[in-house]
C-alpha cells in the first residue's frame, strides 16, 4: 500500500539531490582557473546526461534486480529498460519510479564528484567515456552491495550507511586518487597553487549543494518514523560545526579564515554526516562536523606529501570525510534506526568492525577498479590533455595575471595621489581588473588586438 506522505517526500528528495548536479558544476567552476569554467561546467552537466540514460537501461536492473546467485554482489536484468515497473510497482511504500530517480540522482552526483580530482587536465572525451565504464563497472555493483536489502554489505556485512558514506563519498574519494594519479601531475604542480578565480559562483554552488544535501541525507529513511527529521537537523548542524572546525584550522595554520575555507569546510560537515544522518543525536553530529572540519582541513595537504595532483581535494574531502563518518557510526550510532549501537551506546566493537570491513573493500574496489578504467581510457581515446594545450591555459593564466596585477597597482597608486576624478574619488582598480578579464576570458581573440 503506498504511504502518500513518504511518496511526495522521496519525490521532493528526488529533485533536491538531482539540484546537486549543477551546484556542483558551479562550485567547481568557481573554484578553477577562468580558462577552465566551461570544460569544468560541461564535465558535470555530461554526468547528468549520460547517468541518466545508463540508469534507465541497465543501471537500476543492475543495482536493485533480483539478486543473481544470491551472493549479493549483482542484480539480474529482469527491469531492463525498467521493464516490469509501471504505475503499481512498489519499493516499500513508495512508488518504483520515483525510487529509482533518487537512486539514479546518487549515481549522477557520485561521479561528477570525481571531475574534481582532473580537473583542467582531462580531455572531454576521455572524461565522458570514463563516466560511462566508472558508473557501470564500479557504482552500480556497489550500490547494490549497500542499498539493496540482498547486498553483502547490507546482508552479510552488516555495515550502516545511512545516505552512501562508502557508496558516493568514499568511494568517489578513493577514485578521485586512483584518476589523478593515472593522470599525472600538473606542470605547475606546487609551483602554482589554484586560486578560485570566482568566489561568488562557489557560493552559489555551496547554497545549491546545501539544499541539495537535506533531500540526499534524509530521502533513505522513508519507513523510519522521524529519522529523516533528525537526519534535516543533524545535517545542518554538521555542516556549521564543520566550517567552525575547519577556521580553527586555518587561522591556526595562516592567521586569516577565507570565505573558500567557510565554503570547503561546510562541505565536509554533510559529507561525514552523510552514513550517520539518522542514527547520531544533534550533539554527537555537531562533533562530527567540528571534527571532520579540523582533520581534512588537514587532509587535502596531503597531496603535496605524496606528489598526487588532486585538484581540487575530492581526497581530503569526500575520501577521507567519508571515512571519518564511517567510523564515527560504530562509536555514535545510537541504534534507534537500525537497532545497531556504537562503542559509546553499549553496542560494543562489533559495529565499528563492521564499518572498517566495508570501508576498506569499498575503497580498495573503488580505486582499483578506477586506475584500470583510467588506464584504458587513457590508451585508447586518451585522458589526459596534450602538454601544449596545458602550457598554453598556464601561459595565458599566469602571465595576464602578473599584467594585470602590475596595471591595478599603477592605478592603485595613481588614485592614491591625486584626486582621479569629481569629487576626489580614485580609480576603481580593483573594478577595472575585473573587467578587463571578463573582455578577455570572453573573447580571447582580443589577446592579439
Amino acid at each position: 500500500m503506498t504511504n502518500s506522505g513518504d511518496s511526495a517526500w522521496l519525490m521532493m528528495a528526488a529533485a533536491m539531490v538531482l539540484l546537486m548536479a549543477p551546484g556542483l558544476a558551479f562550485f567547481y567552476g568557481g573554484m578553477v582557473r577562468t580558462g577552465q569554467v566551461i570544460a569544468m561546467l560541461k564535465m558535470c552537466f555530461g554526468c547528468v546526461v549520460l547517468v541518466s540514460v545508463i540508469w534507465f537501461t541497465v543501471g537500476y536492473s543492475l543495482a536493485f534486480g533480483t539478486d543473481v546467485g544470491g551472493h549479493g554482489l549483482i542484480g539480474g536484468l529482469d527491469h531492463v529498460f525498467m521493464t516490469g515497473v509501471g504505475l503499481d510497482s512498489r519499493t516499500g511504500d513508495t512508488p518504483t519510479v520515483t525510487f529509482s530517480v533518487f537512486h539514479m540522482s546518487f549515481a549522477i552526483v557520485t561521479v561528477a564528484l570525481i571531475s574534481g580530482s582532473v580537473a583542467g587536465r582531462a580531455t572531454m572525451r576521455g572524461w565522458l567515456v570514463f563516466v560511462c565504464a566508472w558508473t557501470l563497472l564500479v557504482y552500480v555493483p556497489m550500490a547494490h552491495w549497500v542499498f539493496a536489502p540482498e547486498g553483502w554489505v547490507a546482508r552479510q556485512v552488516g555495515a550502516v550507511d545511512f545516505s552512501g558514506g562508502t557508496v558516493v563519498e568514499l568511494s568517489s574519494g578513493a577514485a578521485g586518487l586512483a584518476l589523478a594519479v593515472v593522470a599525472g601531475r600538473r606542470a605547475d604542480f606546487e609551483r602554482q597553487p589554484i586560486r578560485p578565480h570566482n568566489l561568488p559562483l562557489v557560493v552559489i554552488g555551496l547554497a545549491l549543494l546545501w539544499f541539495g544535501w537535506f533531500g540526499f541525507n534524509t530521502g533513505s529513511s522513508l519507513g523510519v518514523p522521524g529519522a529523516a527529521a533528525m537526519g534535516f537537523v543533524n545535517t545542518q548542524l554538521a555542516a556549521g560545526a564543520a566550517m567552525a572546525g575547519w577556521a580553527v584550522t586555518g587561522y591556526w595554520r595562516t592567521r586569516q579564515v577565507g570565505l573558500l575555507d567557510m565554503c570547503m569546510g561546510a562541505v565536509t560537515g554533510m559529507v561525514a554526516m552523510t552514513p550517520a544522518a539518522g542514527d547520531v543525536t544533534p550533539a554527537w553530529a555537531a562533533a562530527i562536523g567540528f571534527l571532520a572540519g579540523l582533520t581534512c582541513a588537514f587532509a587535502i595537504s596531503w597531496k603535496y606529501r605524496f606528489g598526487v595532483d588532486d585538484t581540487l581535494d575530492v581526497v581530503g574531502i569526500h575520501g577521507w570525510g567519508g571515512l571519518f563518518g564511517m567510523v564515527m557510526v560504530g562509536l555514535a550510532a545510537t541504534g534507534v534506526m537500525t537497532a545497531k549501537k556504537g562503542v559509546f551506546y553499549g553496542g560494543g566493537w562489533d559495529l565499528l568492525g563492521k564499518q572498517l570491513v566495508a570501508v576498506l573493500v569499498l575503497g580498495l574496489f573503488s580505486f582499483g577498479m578506477t586506475a584500470l578504467i583510467g588506464k584504458l581510457v587513457d590508451l585508447t581515446v586518451g585522458l589526459r590533455q596534450s602538454s601544449a594545450a596545458e602550457e598554453h591555459e598556464q601561459v595565458y593564466q599566469n602571465d595576464w595575471d602578473a599584467q594585470f596585477k602590475e596595471i591595478a597597482d599603477a592605478l592603485r597608486g595613481d588614485s592614491e595621489g591625486s584626486s582621479g576624478g569629481p569629487g576626489g574619488e580614485g580609480v576603481d582598480a580593483s573594478a577595472l581588473l575585473d573587467q578587463v578579464r571578463r573582455m578577455l576570458a570572453a573573447d580571447p581573440q582580443r589577446l592579439g588586438e
